[in-house]
Formats: structure tokens, C-alpha cells, sequence
């Protein structure tokens, strides 16, 4: 049996798993696996299926899973350093000739892509880097934010370049048809969705996308807030949650006393307030708060 045939059952469970513990004993079974290369990562999907619990609300989960690529990302170099490469994916001589020369005559401009060039295990990868040049559509615009998109997805992956050109074009071609044309909101659109896709703290959004998870017409449609990661959302909701404090400690003060009876809880500690909630010839309205229970009534 192959080792890339050996992880896809542990791809597969990885992908299932329904507790911690259980993503933690499959993670764990990874990092021992010792038959690790280019070509096994690929074949098996088992980078995509790691890198994507990097950003996982668990930290000790999202922890070994970074400990995990960092381990495979210095093995698949060593592997590279050593000369050997990963049979399934080394280019024959003539090719890699081919593309050393084009780059050489056009540095500025990426060169039509060749083989499996570019499916680099690394955080440097690029359009360029790969060989990918993106010219599709014959319209500049759209071609460049093509490229741009690449650019976003391709950062810290290992998945086949081939694979990603086309979840760029395809991200390209929603967000035209979503706009109507390289119209003003198209290149808003698009820039938003690189800053998101290239954040360096959000591998999950870029490994989703490009798994095919995260669907090219739902993710063209979120907002910036709902691409963020769940470190984001996390930090944003105490964010909002002091804020709601603060708002609340700015409000009305409220006065302690004994001499209303909490129906839920019988305790005699409460505050209340009192508010003109209707005409002026009607009685206050008396808000009513329960400081054992948190139980709320109000009165008049």
C-alpha cells in the first residue's frame, strides 16, 4: 500500500471528526506518519485537510495542526535540498528548461504554466513563482484580478497549481457576473477578497476555497466580517461585548432596596428605576432587577 493510501482514511476521518478528542488522536497519528512528501501530500489532500484547522476554534487543535504543516513544510524542503523531489511530481529537464528561459526574457511578466511547476509546499508561492500566467479573458482588468486572487489562494498552500487557477477564475467570473463588469464595485469586491484570502492568521478561508468546502458562489458574497477568522470573530465579539457594557454602565443608575420580592427566586435584593414611559398625568413606570437571579419585572 502507498502512503498517500494509508493517510486518505485519515484525511477522511480527520474531515468527520465530531469532538476535539477525536481531531486531536487523528492529528496526532498524522504528525508520526513517517512517509512524508510532495507527492503524498497532494495525492492524499491531507495538507488541505491540516492546514485548515489552523484557524479551528479549539486552540490545542489549532496548535498541533500548525506544528503539524511546519513539520511537513521542513520535510518536503529537506526533500527538495536532497535532490530526489517527488517522483509523481518532478518535471522532466526539458520543461523546467523551458520555463528558466521564459522567465529570464520576461521577469516581469508570470510565464505560461508547465507540468506540476509551482505546487511549492511554502509560504512564498506565487503566480509568478509557479509560472502561471493568467490570460483567459483578453481583458487586462479582469486578467490581473484573476491573477491577484492566485496570488491570495496560492499563499502557504500545496495544492496543484493547475487546482488553483482554476478557483481563481472561476472567484474572477462570479464577482463580474455579481457586478455586472469591471465596473467600481467588480474591484472592491475583488480587492476585499484578496486582503481576507492573503491574511496570514486566516489559513482556513484560503485551504476552504480551494477544497471546493467553501463554495466560489457563497464565498464571493461575504462580508469582510464574515470571511474573518474565527480569532477575529472571537476578538470582535468581546469587542462588542464591553462595548455593550460600557453602554449599559452609562445608562441610568439604578437604586438598591429590599422592598420588592423576586417572584422567581423569593430574595428581597433588587434594583430598580423609575421612567415616564407614558403621558404625564399616567403614574412612573417602576423596571424592577433581581441581583440574585438577574429575573426582571416592571410595574406602575
Amino acid at each position: 500500500m502507498s502512503a498517500a493510501s494509508e493517510l486518505k482514511p485519515l484525511v477522511k476521518s480527520l474531515n468527520s471528526a465530531s469532538s476535539e478528542e477525536e481531531t486531536l488522536k487523528i492529528l496526532n497519528t498524522l504528525k508520526d506518519f513517517a512517509k512524508i512528501t510532495e507527492a503524498v501530500l497532494r495525492e492524499s489532500k491531507a495538507g488541505l485537510a491540516v492546514g485548515k484547522l489552523r484557524s479551528n476554534a479549539s486552540k490545542p487543535v489549532s496548535e498541533l495542526a500548525k506544528e503539524i504543516v511546519r513539520k511537513w513544510k521542513h520535510e518536503v524542503e529537506r526533500e527538495k535540498a536532497a535532490g530526489g523531489g517527488s517522483k509523481g511530481a518532478a518535471k522532466p529537464p526539458a520543461a523546467k528548461k523551458a520555463v528558466s528561459s521564459s522567465a529570464a526574457a520576461t521577469p516581469s511578466t508570470p510565464v505560461t504554466p508547465s507540468g506540476s511547476g509551482g505546487t511549492k509546499f511554502n509560504d512564498t508561492r506565487s503566480a509568478k513563482s509557479d509560472g502561471i500566467k493568467v490570460e483567459y479573458t483578453g481583458d487586462k482588468t479582469r486578467d490581473k484580478c484573476a491573477e491577484l486572487i492566485y496570488d491570495a489562494l496560492v499563499f502557504d498552500s500545496g495544492a496543484p497549481s493547475e487546482l488553483i487557477l482554476n478557483r481563481a477564475k472561476d472567484v474572477e467570473k462570479t464577482v463580474l457576473n455579481d457586478h455586472g463588469g469591471t465596473t467600481a464595485a467588480y474591484k472592491a469586491k475583488i480587492r476585499s477578497l484578496f486582503v481576507n484570502l492573503k491574511d496570514k492568521n486566516n489559513p482556513g478561508l484560503r485551504e476552504s476555497v480551494i477544497s471546493g468546502d467553501l463554495p466560489v458562489s457563497r464565498f464571493c458574497k461575504m462580508s469582510s466580517q464574515d470571511m474573518a477568522s474565527e480569532e477575529r470573530k472571537r476578538a470582535d465579539e468581546l469587542i462588542a461585548q464591553q462595548n455593550l457594557f460600557n453602554t449599559l454602565g452609562a445608562g441610568e443608575q439604578e437604586a438598591e432596596t429590599d422592598a420588592f420580592q423576586c417572584g422567581r427566586c423569593k430574595q428581597r435584593k433588587c434594583r430598580y428605576r423609575q421612567a415616564q414611559t407614558r403621558s404625564a398625568d399616567e403614574p412612573m413606570t417602576t423596571f424592577v432587577t433581581c441581583t440574585v437571579c438577574n429575573n426582571r419585572w416592571k410595574f406602575s
